[in-house]
């Protein structure tokens, strides 16, 4: 018996490929198990962003105070109303999954919106496609869509050099990575 688990049997994001098909919004309510917590100084603004240019939802809101957006499930962000803002994005920032088809229409939609906010997408050495869009609140946010693995290729190559490989190659369970 192996010691791989298929983890994508419990999470929302699919299989990785060119027609891939992001799962629905999800509005059920559920015991986040991680979230983000954002301050903005102007929360009307930062939704409407967070909304016409990032895909999410509103789930709730108190007005003036906060507002919960959401994009798929377990995808969940907390804007919070505050005096002030950084004045530029920090270092540190948060990615959310999403599927190849998203990344144009994202890019798109937020350009119109805030013409610089947006840097990509661009191809990662892990087989991902990724863009960074920094918010009107001064977030950094990166969508990263997987793409479909190609086992000759130099992503497929660069992951091996780190020890990882896919569930059905010879070592079959990506090593310590599956444990």
């Amino acid at each position: 018996m192996s010691d791989y688990y298929n983890a994508f049997e419990i999470s929302p994001v699919p299989t990785p490929g060119p027609d891939a098909v992001p799962p629905e919004p999800f509005r059920g309510i559920y015991g986040m198990p991680a979230f983000v917590t954002i301050p903005t100084d102007d929360l009307a603004a930062s939704v409407d962003f967070w909304v016409r240019g990032l895909g999410f939802f509103e789930l709730f809101g108190i007005p003036g105070t906060l507002v919960h957006l959401r994009r798929w499930a377990f995808q969940d962000v907390l804007l919070v109303s505050a005096a002030d803002v950084p004045a530029r994005a920090p270092a540190l920032g948060v990615s959310f999954a999403c599927v190849l088809g998203q990344v144009d229409p994202l890019v798109e939609a937020c350009r119109a919106l805030r013409p610089a906010s947006v840097d990509g997408p661009r191809d990662t050495p892990w087989n991902t496609r990724d863009v960074e869009v920094i918010t009107p609140e001064n977030a950094r946010v990166v969508f990263t869509a997987a793409k479909p693995f190609d086992p000759a290729s130099p992503e497929a190559r660069n992951l091996e050099a780190m020890g990882i490989t896919p569930p059905d190659a010879d070592r079959g369970d990506n090593g310590e990575h599956a444990r």
